[in-house]
């Protein structure tokens, strides 16, 4: 399985929003981060927000955040939002030409291990679980400035 370039963004803007932490972020730096256009970051961002993932904050001060504290969104929450489709083989997707063997085939109950072996490793892994020591540094999240509002 192979997730799609919408999940690991979506991803990774909250891994970068919970390394940003108590201040808002804002998309053209996250996009500058990751190397990657705005207008798809902002794509990406509204089923996030849609599904209370992530919080926008309008104005000129604005930007976005985590709707929850980071470790208590877990990575299957992303997938479920941004992938369309977890059909392993075409005897799983809606409306596959009925296979004669279904009933009777090891491979429809192995790919179902799989896949619910896949989820359950996705259900216990937290945005929170997946930062590291130098992760800030290396997207180029500095300190805290003073002069900027940190929020509660």
């Amino acid at each position: 399985m192979r997730l799609t370039k919408q999940t690991n963004y979506a991803i990774r803007m909250l891994m970068y929003c919970a390394a940003n932490e108590g201040e808002l972020s804002r998309v053209p730096e996250i996009a500058k981060a990751y190397s990657v256009s705005e207008l798809f970051l902002f794509k990406i961002l509204h089923p996030l927000v849609e599904a209370g993932l992530m919080q926008t904050v309008r104005g000129r001060n604005g930007g976005v955040k985590l709707a929850k504290p980071a470790d208590q969104i877990f990575v299957s929450d992303v997938v479920k939002v941004t992938e369309e489709n977890f059909a392993m083989a075409e005897c799983f997707e809606n409306g596959a030409i009925e296979c004669p063997l279904v009933n009777s085939c090891g491979l429809n109950a192995t790919l179902s291990k799989a896949l619910k072996a896949f989820f359950d490793v996705l259900k216990a892994t937290s945005i929170a679980d997946l930062q590291r020591p130098t992760f800030r540094e290396r997207l180029g999240i500095h300190e805290h400035d003073e002069n900027v509002k940190v929020l509660n």
